[in-house]
């Protein structure tokens, strides 16, 4: 009896003392592919690091079915970032891969964890952060699945906030939006409320439950707010839904079944929508299925009705975690609900339920969540209001920064915010209408300030938050990409590092020195870093000859491309002239884009202009050697023209000539990468 009374006093004593606090340089909070990154370069860069995630698996949307990488273009994902692309290609047995499965990437990021061999804690949120004259002292955390029980104790120099929602920064009293800022705010023209076309209702979708009968009500999903003015703010969040992993091979295909929960109301737009449309594949009909390796998709929300959950998500970012917990299962029920309804409900047209039951859950996936991807697709959340605000003329070039750790390059991209009621102007009826859809592009890679990734000096002094970083809703639409969020998350590991060193708030390190750091050492490991020539970031490194057009279409490296068509009928090439830091041995790849925007291989409309082959000369070393291209393959991609030895200095080039050319001939980019 008294070793039981002995044991239960033990055991209140321990969940009612204060958790002994343990002590790290850098605590990193979220284990997104970011909050991955950013640990593994905090552990690289000399440091203790901690890891808190809140749920059990690494990686956040990157290894939670978005494998159909939203990139903008390539030549912006630079440092760890890039390096988990090559990995991942490695995996698929090519050089740079930018689609993958789910578990695929995981791994990866464990491998990551395994190779910075620093600690996670799984299953802990966020309870609390304490803050003293102006920097976080320490945080709470507790077990997810216990809440109150077992709590921890952080103290860090300093804190990476990693979560898709800001949770840390929160707590940490920094300033935040949640919302869209009016096109007054900032002097913008794409923020705010949006009524556009795209992923919009035809017209003629009846909103009634009843067609033509207000009485009846409205259809599921429907809000009764008033459109707001155009460009006018609020605080309504674009939509969420979840990136599905889905595989056709019958082998590893678990059927579709009936939810729990299953409400075919739900998905009565859809049945009008089809019937106006009359899709004929259920592909970019009813959903954005994207091809990936064994079988598998990425698939994506598309149209007017389709997996985004519109409307249902504008409590998500300040609830409680039992709030969200009920928000996500809502949407996963949605989801679902939605993939079953396309492909049993007798209404739905016959062959777009055959295409849909052509799919499964893989057995291969998401083993412990019943195969479906754990991973809600937060688009956008809290907002850091920082000591710089990234806005439309950042993404459009009007306004260049000179303190940039990283680039982004994807188009202002807004899913839309809210479905509501509409009076068609043509007929004076009632119809239904999605609004805030924004995606407006065209513009190259821009900097990305780093006072985006810190809070105001009042606010807090050593903290970065590189996900939730500061940026106006249209800004953040660019922005927020997962290879960005990795690329910034290393800038704020190493930046964090330096403060420590130089005991400084994150507001004072030598932000030249940072760049400089990214730049020279971009995979934190101290190997010499790659060459990298391209006619829009090196221009002085570059000879052009002949008759050579720059332009902005295709599939180009940075801004633009040059394109010649002369057919070999004159001498033409272009020069590309690398300063080798010392001899050495080094893989020479050429970036080979579309020269009219299309993509893929021979055969494709968009690329039948493209000349069959290339002829590119490499001088090393020790000789000329001429290399042949089959430039209608790897399209948009990189193509491997050998290993060689190469001279210190600038006397070795790689030359793309025009040389008994049978079509268009494009030069862009040239790397050099070096052997290990």
């Amino acid at each position: 009896m008294k070793k039981r009374i002995a044991l239960l006093f033990t055991l209140i004593v321990s969940i009612l003392a204060p958790a002994v606090a343990q002590t790290y340089d850098i605590c990193v909070y979220g284990g997104s592919s970011a909050g991955v990154i950013a640990a593994y370069t905090a552990k690289k860069a000399g440091k203790t690091v901690l890891l808190i995630e809140s749920g059990k698996h690494l990686g956040g949307l990157s290894s939670g079915g978005l494998g159909q990488t939203d990139i903008g273009n390539k030549y912006a994902i630079t440092g760890i970032a890039r390096d988990f692309y090559r990995q991942i290609g490695q995996h698929y047995g090519k050089f740079e891969q930018w689609t993958f499965e789910p578990h695929v990437a995981e791994n990866l990021f464990k491998e990551y964890v395994k190779k910075g061999n620093f600690p996670v804690w799984f299953e802990y949120r966020l309870v609390s952060a304490s803050k003293k004259e102006g920097k976080i002292q320490e945080i709470t955390v507790e077990p997810s699945n216990q809440p109150g029980q077992g709590l921890r104790t952080v103290k860090a120099k300093m804190f990476i906030d990693c979560t898709y929602e800001g949770d840390l920064m929160a707590k940490a009293g920094v300033s935040y939006i949640v919302g869209r800022e009016a096109n007054s705010q900032y002097n913008e023209t794409w923020n705010g409320v949006q009524l556009l076309d795209k992923h919009q209702f035809p017209e003629g979708v009846d909103p009634y439950k009843t067609p033509g009968d207000p009485s009846s009500g409205l259809l599921w999903g429907i809000s009764t707010a008033a459109l707001a003015p155009n460009g006018s703010g609020d605080k309504l969040l674009q939509t969420y839904n979840f990136r599905l992993c889905l595989t056709k091979d019958p082998a590893n295909r678990i059927p579709i079944t009936r939810p729990e929960r299953y409400d075919s109301t739900r998905y009565e737009l859809l049945l009008r929508q089809v019937a106006i449309e009359k899709p004929p594949h259920i592909n970019w009909g009813v959903m954005h299925i994207a091809d990936m390796p064994n079988s598998k998709t990425d698939i994506n929300n598309k149209g007017g009705f389709s997996t985004d959950m519109i409307g249902m998500n504008h409590d998500y970012a300040e609830a409680n975690y039992e709030t969200r917990k009920k928000i996500i299962k809502d949407h996963e029920d949605y989801t679902k609900g939605f993939l079953y309804f396309v492909g049993h409900d007798p209404r739905m047209p016959e062959h777009l339920r055959k295409q849909m039951l052509e799919w499964g859950y893989p057995k291969d996936e998401y083993i412990d969540n019943d195969h479906f991807s754990p991973q809600l697709y937060v688009r956008e959340a809290r907002r850091l209001v920082g000591e710089y605000m990234m806005t439309q003329h950042n993404c459009e070039g009007r306004e260049l920064v000179k303190d940039g750790i990283g680039l982004a390059a994807y188009t202002m991209d807004s899913h839309n915010c809210q479905r509501i009621l509409f009076k068609n102007p043509k007929t004076g009826k009632m119809e239904v209408r999605n609004e805030g859809d924004v995606q407006v592009g065209g513009f190259p890679p821009y900097p990305i300030s780093y006072r985006s990734l810190i809070p105001k000096k009042a606010d807090c002094e050593n903290l970065f938050v590189p996900v939730c970083l500061s940026a106006t809703h249209i800004a953040y639409g660019s922005i927020r990409m997962e290879p960005v969020f990795m690329a910034l998350a290393q800038a704020s590991a190493v930046a964090a590092a330096m403060a420590i060193d130089t005991q400084k708030p994150v507001h004072e390190i030598n932000v030249t020195n940072l760049q400089n750091a990214l730049l020279s050492n971009p995979l934190m490991d101290g190997s010499q870093a790659e060459i990298l020539l391209d006619n829009d970031v090196t221009p002085t490194k570059i000879t052009v000859i002949g008759n050579w057009k720059t332009v902005k279409t295709g599939g180009k490296y940075a801004a633009t491309q040059l394109v010649n068509n002369s057919k070999g009928n004159d001498r033409n090439s272009v020069l590309f002239t690398p300063d080798v830091p010392k001899m050495g041995v080094y893989t020479v790849y050429v970036y080979n884009p579309s020269p009219t925007g299309g993509g893929g291989n021979l055969g494709e409309a968009a690329d039948e202009a493209k000349a069959s082959r290339t002829m590119v000369r490499v001088k090393t070393a020790t000789e000329i050697k001429e290399v042949v291209v089959e430039s209608q393959t790897q399209v948009n991609d990189w193509i491997k023209l050998g290993t060689y030895p190469f001279a210190k200095g600038n006397e070795n080039f790689v030359e793309i000539t025009n040389q008994n050319a049978n079509g268009v001939v494009v030069a862009d980019a040239v790397l050099f990468v070096p052997s290990k």
